[in-house]
């Protein structure tokens, strides 16, 4: 099984250079059933990644282009006149796939934002009197832009709490960046190949699940997730209960892309980062201090006994 993740990795390379975090989130997310946030500028392949696993995978992309004026019957679909049969039809909107890319969600308002959200959450879609299930797998993968740009709606806390990670994506490095402009300008990028291993997805996901936790670990996953909930100038609101679900069944996954059969604490501080950075909340104290989630979770991580 570690072997499929081996080729699906071996056939992103041919369109993907780096980015290794963003990769590894999307295929955490494959298993554990969650749905992926990531912040970036444009240009750092967000799109050419999760298409390329699309590809990879012989599974249905689509992609939504948030603005400002998008209404959610372009999401999720609407109920439709047949002028000629004199009723109303069901025309599916684009959530309804597999892989759906929604770029750069925070373009849009609120009423949007939820239409999507509602449908991650619920795994189905609701059009007139219908109720429609999403086929599986169905991962969501939103692209935000750094909130300090312009025209962009900052995103509910407990909306951002629908998303299990939340990667950011920063530039690559020189010589990366030199290999990706000579590949994309002179078009030597290999053909990707589809492999035929959506039953093996299946059977990966139940190993995954049967990755030993330690009790002790449990408490360690837990307690991590307590620490955002103390009483700490620097924040004004911590995780939820679905952190620590998520913190759980993330740290499995990362043990198994890892070729391990256990998780330890280093898996669970591996994952803390991605699953905690978008729950808690700063407050102006640190907003003013310029001191990020990142720097708030690293020192509860210090701070907290590993077992």
């Amino acid at each position: 099984m570690h072997e499929t993740i081996t080729q699906i990795k071996t056939e992103l390379s041919k369109a993907i250079i780096a980015q290794e975090e963003m990769v590894d989130a999307l295929l955490i997310g494959l298993l554990c059933d969650g749905h992926i946030l990531v912040e970036g500028v444009p240009g750092l392949a967000k799109t050419s990644t999760i298409k390329a696993l699309a590809a990879t995978m012989a599974l249905d992309f689509k992609r939504i282009q948030f603005t400002p004026d998008l209404l959610p019957s372009d999401i999720i679909g609407a109920m439709i006149y047949d002028p000629k049969s004199n009723d109303f039809k069901i025309k599916k909107g684009p959530i309804f796939t597999h892989l759906l890319l929604a770029d750069e969600i925070n373009r849009s308002p609120s009423k949007v934002q939820s239409a999507l959200l509602e449908v991650m959450q619920e795994r189905q879609v609701t059009i007139g009197d219908s109720s429609f299930e999403i086929d599986e797998p169905f991962l969501v993968m939103a692209t935000q832009n750094p909130l300090e740009q312009e025209g962009v709606y900052r995103l509910p806390e407990a909306q951002l709490d629908r998303f299990m990670l939340k990667v950011i994506v920063e530039h690559n490095s020189f010589d990366d960046e030199l290999q990706i402009m000579k590949q994309i300008a002179n078009k030597t990028s290999k053909d990707i190949n589809s492999l035929d291993i959506m039953q093996n997805l299946t059977q990966i996901k139940e190993a995954v699940e049967k990755i030993h936790i330690d009790p002790q670990v449990e408490k360690y996953i837990l307690n991590l997730v307590r620490a955002t909930r103390n009483k700490n100038p620097n924040i004004s609101y911590g995780a939820s209960p679905r952190a620590s679900i998520d913190l759980y069944k993330a740290s499995k996954a990362r043990a198994f892309l890892n070729r391990k059969d256990f998780v330890s604490p280093k898996e669970v501080a591996q994952m803390a980062y991605p699953v905690l950075r978008h729950r808690v909340g700063l407050s102006y104290h640190a907003l003013a201090s310029k001191i990020t989630t990142d720097d708030l979770i690293k020192d509860m991580i210090k701070k907290t006994p590993i077992p």
